[in-house]
């Protein structure tokens, strides 16, 4: 199914502006259920109930509140909240460039996809391989049901991709939980095994597609088994392992010993694998040698 847009806006940096579409990036596959009311199988309808009151409220009895300190509010009327926000404006006007290694991913809350609207190919594609050149990222201002948003837009493959930020008030910081600087010091060698350890689990570019869904996966296929009428069997009730207290530098040693030992499996795999074609190969041999002595006498007459 082709992506279909979901607004229009502009790209503005210095004196150039370029006409873009809004596209949503990505999507939850997370399954979701139905609450139902056993008896007769219907959705349920949840309702607005007051406990003062003791009784159930109608949505035109409802007003919005902010609470203050405990159990005090102050009250908003809609067109209060609707003369708070900011004026419309399609403009994604950017602020600065960065490198994209100085933003910690923990700022980001959301992606979208930015194409070129009709007429701005040139241009959308100049700022792309101009970003691409130059390792940046843009930082700029986004306005959205009326609320500024800061935004982060980077090229990635032909296009361009749009993260909403969360702002730096937003972001907890990690001395609210103990520092790791308060433990012990790691010793030297176990520092050293720690980046062997690294090393060895290291791939050279991420892969999402070798990652999967599992409880999803079973969900699903429960699901199947559900809608053709089989009955489902509950799994027995497992036991989580108590955690083994083990010494650093054996779990370390232990690790890297696994890793080789895959390793090398996998490679005496690839080595009978290829003894096996070779092997095929001097099968046929044989066969070849006949036919050629059964060719020459026929070749000696035609001489």
């Amino acid at each position: 199914m082709a992506a279909r847009s979901i607004g229009s806006g502009t790209i503005s940096f210095g004196l150039v502006s370029i006409p873009i579409r809004l596209f949503v990036a990505t999507h939850s596959e997370s399954l979701s259920f139905n609450m139902l009311h056993e008896p007769c199988r219907s959705r349920i309808r949840q309702q607005l109930y007051c406990p003062t009151c003791e009784r159930v409220v109608e949505r035109s009895e409802i007003v919005k509140g902010y609470q203050f300190s405990k159990d005090q509010y102050v009250l908003f009327t809609d067109e209060e909240l609707k003369q708070l926000e900011a004026e419309a404006n399609r403009s994604i006007e950017i602020e600065e460039f960065v490198p994209l290694a100085g933003v910690d991913p923990i700022y980001f809350e959301n992606a979208h996809y930015l194409g070129p609207d009709k007429g701005a190919e040139k241009a959308y594609r100049l700022l792309v391989e101009a970003m691409r050149d130059t390792g940046k990222v843009a930082v700029a201002q986004w306005t959205s049901h009326g609320k500024e948003h800061v935004v982060l837009i980077r090229p990635r493959d032909k296009g361009l991709v749009m993260h909403a930020l969360y702002y730096a008030d937003e972001v907890r910081s990690l001395d609210e939980i103990a520092a790791s600087s308060d433990g012990p010091a790691a010793r030297p060698a176990e520092v050293d095994l720690a980046r062997k350890l690294i090393e060895q689990l290291s791939s050279e570019e991420f892969r999402p597609e070798r990652y999967h869904d599992a409880y999803r996966g079973r969900v699903q296929g429960v699901v199947e088994k559900k809608i053709a009428g089989e009955e489902i069997a509950a799994p027995a009730e497992a036991t989580a392992p108590r955690a083994q207290v083990i010494d650093l530098m054996d779990a370390l040693k232990e690790s890297l010993a696994r890793g080789r030992g895959r390793r090398e499996a996998a490679g005496k795999a690839r080595e009978a694998s290829a003894d096996g074609g070779a092997k095929a190969s001097t099968k046929r041999r044989p066969t070849a040698v006949a036919a050629e002595r059964a060719e020459a006498p026929k070749r000696a007459r035609k001489k």
